[in-house]
């Protein structure tokens, strides 16, 4: 108890001498704010990428690939197995009628309004029973494209982000002219990136004839994904990969994810350690200032670990305060920010809000503190050492 006691009465006595040592401190603070700031704002990225690519997919709809291909752009199926997917055990119906959407995925260039340049944007040909397939999609203006019209639906994030995409308003790729006669929107998922039209007119004007690339289902439980897997695999007239849309789409953002964190994760270390001898340099600054009242305090009775946790925790509580600051700078100013990337799996654009998550910010405290320990660790081995009649001479 008589240890607790020094504890609490050194470290009061530090705090209550920081307003000599304003420059340091604030030196300090600042560099772990940077660093958490910088920590928060990269990771966010990763953060909202992966939110808005899996919140797309659902566990009780599947999607059908060709076996091998590694996203939609690089699939093929033709009519036949669309057909024989659709029939297939496990797969959810209304009435007689299964809940099937067969997809043709194209890419267009549209300008970027943010620099004029263009972009690669998904160009989805589906089938009437799209919205019932996929979850949480909506027309929010205007009105659905008719069958077998060069109509288009356009995401809500597609809009905000690239021209001539507002309702009402015609836009042409290649030799053929489109019409825009609604937006939809689906939860802020990758869905929204895309532009959606009736995939019989999307084959006759690519010349891609009776073929698809994917078959979205709905499945009768997220259980009946092995029933119609194991069905399709026993099928020889189809090669597929079968898997649910979560899979999919986690899959699909993996690669854009990893390498934003092989960014992030070293860029973070390296600033942490210039934070860590700001620290450093902050807290040999205390030791050297209070060289005097420490050397007292020993005198006094006071122990060597009063001492060194007393400065650790000055040390932590600096860290700390930056590391509220550099977290709450990161939300005010990343979160919901907008932009877009290409995504290496399906060479598109995918429009995404930066995610400022609070499991990211305690994270960031956690950095924070980390830098806090270290940074105070050795000046107060060195406080701690400091012998007292030495001190008192140099003082």
């Amino acid at each position: 108890m008589r240890g607790l006691n020094q504890i609490i009465a050194v470290t009061l006595l530090n705090l209550r001498n920081l307003p000599q040592r304003v420059g340091s401190s604030v030196v300090a603070v600042v560099g772990v704010a940077a660093v958490v700031l910088v920590f928060a704002a990269v990771l966010s990225m990763s953060k909202g990428f992966e939110r808005t690519m899996i919140s797309a997919g659902s566990e009780d709809t599947a999607i059908i690939i060709r076996s091998g291909s590694t996203s939609e752009m690089s699939s093929g199926l033709s009519n036949e197995q669309t057909l024989i997917v659709a029939n297939a055990p496990g797969v959810l119906k209304d009435g007689d009628t299964p809940i099937v959407s067969a997809e043709l995925y194209v890419i267009v260039d549209v300008k970027k309004k943010s620099n004029n340049i263009d972009a690669n944007v998904p160009f989805r040909g589906v089938q009437a029973s799209a919205f019932d397939v996929r979850r949480n999609v909506e027309i929010s203006e205007g009105r659905m494209f008719e069958t077998g019209k060069n109509e288009i639906l356009v995401g809500r994030a597609a809009q905000t982000e690239f021209q001539g995409l507002d309702v009402g308003s015609t836009i042409q790729f290649g030799q053929t002219e489109w019409a825009i006669v609604g937006t939809f929107e689906a939860g802020g998922s990758v869905s929204e990136s895309e532009l959606w039209t009736d995939v019989r007119v999307l084959q006759g004007a690519y010349r891609r004839g009776n073929s698809f690339q994917t078959v979205r289902v709905k499945l009768e439980s997220p259980e009946s994904l092995e029933i119609l897997e194991a069905n399709l695999k026993d099928d020889p007239r189809i090669d597929p990969d079968v898997m649910s849309e979560r899979e999919f789409y986690s899959s699909q953002a993996q690669q854009l994810t990893q390498f934003i964190k092989l960014v992030g994760y070293p860029l973070t270390i390296l600033m942490s350690i210039g934070a860590i001898f700001g620290a450093l340099n902050s807290m040999y600054s205390s030791v050297t200032v209070r060289g005097k009242e420490i050397a007292t305090l020993r005198a006094l009775g006071f122990g060597p670990i009063p001492v060194v946790v007393s400065t650790i925790v000055e040390s932590t509580l600096l860290a700390l305060i930056g590391g509220l600051l550099g977290g709450a700078l990161a939300f005010l100013v990343f979160n919901g920010f907008q932009v877009s990337t290409l995504n290496g799996a399906s060479f598109s654009q995918v429009v995404f809000d930066f995610a400022v998550t609070p499991d990211l910010l305690a994270d960031g405290m956690r950095v924070a503190m980390i830098i806090g320990v270290i940074g105070g660790f050795f000046p107060a081995i060195r406080a701690a050492r400091l012998p007292v009649a030495q001190a008192l001479r140099e003082l």
